[in-house]
Parts: C-alpha cells; sequence; structure tokens
C-alpha cells in the first residue's frame, strides 16, 4: 500500500500541494484525473521521492522514501516521467536494459537479461530490440520507456502522463496493455491522465484532484458521475454508456 498523510509541497511561496491524504492498496490501475494546475505530477513525483515536501509522509510499502537508500527506493517504485531526455544513440533493448540497474548496479546476471526481454516482449518490442531510439515513431518510443520502468520490476510503476502525444490507437493500445499487464496483482500503476474516458475504460481506482487537493477517491464506477466530474474540471457533463463501458462527453 502507498500511504499519503497530510502531504504539502510549496515552491517559492505558492502552495502546489495543500494537506493530501490518500492510500493506494495494491493492485490494479490507479488513475489520478483533474484539470491543468492540480497537483497530479507533483504528488507522483511526491511519492516516488523524487520532490520532497514541506511536510506530511509517504510509506510505499512501509517504506520511506526520502530517508531510504537510491537503491532501495528504485527497487521499490519505478517513475516515468512526462518528458524523459531522448536517448537517439540507444537501442530499444540498451534503454530497456537500463530499468535494471537498480538490481544488478552493473553486473548484469541472466535474471537481468531475461527481465529485459520479458519487458521487450510484454510491450511488443522484441522486433525493434535493435533499432535505434531516434528511429522509432511517438508510439512506439513511448512504449520503450514504459517497457524501461517496467523492467524495473517494481512492485508500484508511477506514470506520468503517458498518453501524451500519442494518437487514439496508441493509446487505446497502451492502456489496454497496461490494464492486462496489472490483473495478476504482481504489479500495481499508479498514472496520471488527462483522458478522462482513458481512466473511465481502464482504471480500477481513481484519484481526483484540483487546486492542490484530493476532491474525490473512489473506485472507477462510483466516482464517475456528472456532479463529480463538474465539482473537479468546473465543466458539465454528460455520462453515456457503450458496450458496458461508461463514456464522458462534456458538454
Amino acid at each position: 500500500m502507498i500511504d499519503v498523510q497530510n502531504l504539502s509541497y510549496v515552491v517559492d511561496g505558492t502552495e502546489i500541494l495543500h494537506d493530501v491524504s490518500t492510500r493506494l492498496e495494491r493492485g490494479g490501475i490507479t488513475a489520478l484525473i483533474g484539470p491543468n494546475g492540480a497537483g497530479k505530477s507533483t504528488l507522483l513525483h511526491c511519492i516516488s521521492g523524487l520532490e520532497s515536501p514541506s511536510c506530511g509522509s509517504v510509506r510505499i510499502d512501509g517504506l520511506d522514501p526520502f530517508t531510504a537508500p537510491p537503491r532501495s527506493r528504485a527497487r521499490a517504485v519505478a517513475l516515468l516521467q512526462q518528458s524523459p531526455a531522448l536517448v537517439s544513440r540507444l537501442t530499444v533493448h540498451e534503454l530497456v536494459s537500463f530499468g535494471r540497474w537498480p538490481h544488478h548496479q552493473g553486473r548484469p546476471t541472466q535474471a537481468d537479461h531475461d527481465a529485459v526481454e520479458r519487458a521487450l516482449v510484454a510491450f511488443a518490442l522484441s522486433d525493434l530490440a535493435d533499432r535505434s531510439i531516434a528511429t522509432l515513431s511517438g508510439g512506439q518510443r513511448q512504449r520503450a520507456f514504459i517497457a524501461m520502468t517496467w523492467a524495473q520490476e517494481t512492485p508500484w510503476m508511477l506514470l506520468d502522463e503517458p498518453l501524451n502525444a500519442l494518437d487514439p490507437r496508441h493509446a487505446r493500445d497502451l492502456m489496454a496493455r497496461l490494464h492486462a499487464l496489472s490483473r495478476d496483482g504482481a504489479r500495481s500503476i499508479v498514472i496520471v491522465l488527462h483522458d478522462i474516458n482513458a481512466a473511465a475504460g481502464w482504471a480500477d481506482h481513481i484519484v481526483a484532484m484540483k487546486d492542490g487537493r484530493i476532491v474525490a477517491q473512489d473506485a472507477s464506477a462510483a466516482l464517475l458521475t456528472e456532479d463529480t466530474l463538474r465539482e473537479v474540471f468546473d465543466t458539465p457533463f454528460e455520462l453515456l454508456e457503450h458496450r458496458g463501458r461508461k463514456v464522458v462527453v462534456a458538454r
């Protein structure tokens, strides 16, 4: 479980997060939704230990990410930021292999090689393993970075807006892939999304944020109501149903 208690984050006198508390249970996909500036990415970065809050606490299955040794933290949680550095000279295989660094510290074993191969298969990258990152499409490149994060084999994966710049086909393919991979309970995924329908279609749990606070959090089906979405986004919505799934339409 990720346990966040009374978390606040202030930068240059501006409060980005205000007294945020939440408990994220293991298993499945948790989506963080909310308007621009709601604090979603900052919360994700604080959970990962990348940013230190002004006050409050985070525990990742009991681990304090702010005091734990970097290697211990990197074996507990993996973070993929919005704009990872483009390492164009690397091949896909080399990039994905970086995910194993917290485990082997420069001395990879067969177990590390096997983990990289599993990640390449999981994200349909085996045929592209020897390609340079610079030659890939946007969707392929995003899959490669997520495969690197997956290869880290942490109980928790934190993904910051991984659908950015993806067309509808690749966005759907990525969410479907993440959903399928998270069903066995071995990995728990926390993902920042701007696409409410992606959250409606694939997330098990949703945390809705606004102005640095959590407005609502619940199972996806229970949280996605017209009243809650109007409160979060200051916009009226209509909820429809298509083939058993909710579809959210801004009015």
